[in-house]
């Protein structure tokens, strides 16, 4: 697999350009996350799928399911009423089919399969316990190295397996997090490369192979790139996702680390790859992709999920949007201030309102707990774009109704627009 300049881009900015404002700089970062398209006219199909997760580069796995699976949000933000059966296939289907693999990029993510050997580096590092992050895991192989060789041995005999089926897993440590030993040495050599995500069942339980016995032969053979090679791949795919970004931001984007970043920017700066640019309002320096759009206007209509790449940095969020967002599921109910599985409500260029929603499947209903209006938008404007994309939505989840919200001026214009 080739990595390094994509060939044949088209140079859409020119490289004396060295200012942009903040409008277009928002444009930019929409048209670079997909919002500058239509959707599909018509049913889509598994292409489609796999086109929108390669120009993302990823999609974040988390487990809380209130609408539905995290991971499936984005999609439907960017294709509308998708088959997310056509993700599954490509995450977790047969060998010959798959196209995606699990593995810690952005926390939990699903990754191009394509883009498999950019990670052996990681790998390498956390089978040596010389990686950075996951401190907990190389603790727990320091202290326990012979019994992640049995758990090994274990999969190696059996095959796929849950640490749930694990002969010898321990008992759980509470809720959440608290993982089992089996579980953390699971977890451990999965993240070191040695075993990977081979379905997932049930109550979404990840079921861990031979990683040999899972991706497909022509990507296991493909070549492993150095690490620095790989890392300025990653910070490209971060940049063409982004548009323009600040150094955190492209940082952020696969988490890497703050010495290799800086590293390979100035690598990829100096080699003409990415422009330097001043934003307004922006107070560190953005790097522009040089093959990144500049729509004049962007008309959009979606909901984001919490974990949408458009929007989990919290901070960019806020320095693109002038949008303070921030997830309240931890947040004890008697203090939240928006609700708790809360979306906020693309339309055109600008984030207008957001939305606490709920499925509720015993009832067939898309619930619709509250809805807020940002400060500066018209809540008849919205009311009509945002009802057609909550019945898009609940359409798409199979959802018959929809209980609309009683209170606040968003709620009113909703119950009356059409």
């Amino acid at each position: 697999m080739p990595f390094g300049r994509r060939p044949g881009i088209v140079r859409t900015m020119r490289r004396s350009s060295s200012r942009i404002s903040a409008a277009a700089a928002r444009r930019i970062a929409l048209a670079a996350q997909g919002f500058a398209s239509e959707r599909p006219d018509g049913a889509t199909n598994v292409g489609h799928v796999k086109r929108a997760i390669d120009r993302l580069g990823l999609l974040q796995i988390d487990s809380v399911n209130v609408l539905t699976r995290a991971h499936y949000l984005p999609l439907f933000s960017r294709l509308g009423n998708y088959d997310s059966a056509h993700l599954d296939e490509i995450a977790w289907g047969r060998k010959s089919r798959r196209g995606l693999f699990e593995f810690w990029a952005h926390e939990a993510s699903l990754l191009p399969l394509s883009t498999q050997p950019l990670w052996r580096w990681r790998m390498d590092r956390a089978a040596r316990n010389a990686g950075d992050g996951k401190g907990k895991l190389h603790s727990f192989r320091r202290e326990k190295a012979k019994y992640i060789g049995e758990i090994l041995r274990q999969v190696t005999d059996r095959g796929a397996i849950a640490a749930s089926e694990l002969e010898n897993a321990g008992p759980g440590r509470g809720a959440w997090w608290g993982w089992s030993d089996g579980k953390l040495a699971l977890e451990w050599l999965f993240f070191a490369g040695h075993l990977t995500t081979a379905t997932r069942r049930g109550t979404f339980e990840r079921v861990y192979d031979l990683t040999e016995r899972v991706l497909p032969a022509t990507v296991q053979a493909m070549p492993t790139p150095s690490p620095e090679e790989a890392q300025r791949e990653l910070l490209r795919l971060s940049a063409r996702a982004m548009g323009v970004a600040t150094e955190t931001d492209l940082r952020d984007y696969y988490r890497l680390g703050v010495a290799d970043t800086k590293a390979r920017l100035a690598e990829l700066v100096e080699a003409g790859e990415l422009l330097q640019v001043e934003v307004e309002g922006w107070q560190k320096p953005g790097y522009l992709d040089l093959a990144a759009r500049q729509p004049r206007s962007v008309e959009a209509r979606a909901l984001l999920a919490p974990f949408d790449p458009l929007i989990w940095e919290r901070d960019r969020t806020h320095r693109i949007f002038d949008f303070f967002y921030r997830i309240e599921i931890y947040t004890p109910a008697a203090k939240r201030v928006h609700g708790y599985y809360v979306l906020p409500f693309l339309l055109g260029d600008k984030l207008v309102g957001r939305v606490d929603l709920k499925a509720d499947r015993a009832n067939s209903t898309l619930l619709v707990h509250a809805a807020h209006l940002e400060e500066g938008a018209d809540a008849k404007e919205v009311a009509g774009p945002l009802r057609k994309e909550l019945r898009l939505m609940a359409d798409w989840l199979g959802l018959e109704k929809m209980s609309l919200p009683k209170t606040g001026p968003l709620a009113k214009a909703l119950k009356t627009s059409r």
